[in-house]
């Protein structure tokens, strides 16, 4: 579903997806939001920050919140400011919620991940997670535009 609206109080831009939980969905919802953000017009440096926050966000779904057979949600929703972008990544595992980040101390340098919720708390003003009705999660980051 996309829609872009102007009228007030409600977003200037929609836009939800479900997608594959597979490592091709997870390229795909990058490269969706990428698109979209871009027909928006939204700045450049809003869609870089959002393209990798949607990128950890969907490899986490993919990778920690896979349910065979099930697919995950991607939804972006820009403000009625124009400076607020929501992204929100929906799956089917909400029994396992997102950790706290460790401190980079805490972090093993040789360790192949564990480093996306650090990357999406230095690129997002502020993410969450809640639950996803009936059984799943939706982790929420917002991203103001510096640029507007």
């Amino acid at each position: 579903m996309n829609q872009a609206t102007s009228h007030v109080g409600t977003p200037v831009g929609t836009f939800t997806q479900l997608l594959s939980s597979t490592r091709r969905g997870a390229r795909l919802a990058r490269l969706l939001a990428v698109t979209e953000l871009r027909s928006w017009g939204v700045s450049q440096d809003l869609t870089d920050r959002a393209a990798l926050v949607v990128a950890e966000l969907a490899a986490n779904a993919v990778l920690h919140g896979r349910v065979p057979g099930r697919c995950f949600r991607l939804t972006l929703v820009l403000g009625p400011a124009a400076g607020r972008l929501r992204v929100e990544v929906s799956d089917a595992r909400g029994d396992l919620h997102p950790l706290p980040c460790p401190t980079a101390t805490a972090l093993d340098p040789l360790s192949t991940g564990g480093r996306g919720l650090t990357l999406v708390t230095a690129l997002a003003d502020h993410w969450d997670c809640v639950p996803y009705p009936p059984t799943g999660k939706t982790v929420r980051a917002d991203l103001l535009d510096t640029t507007a």
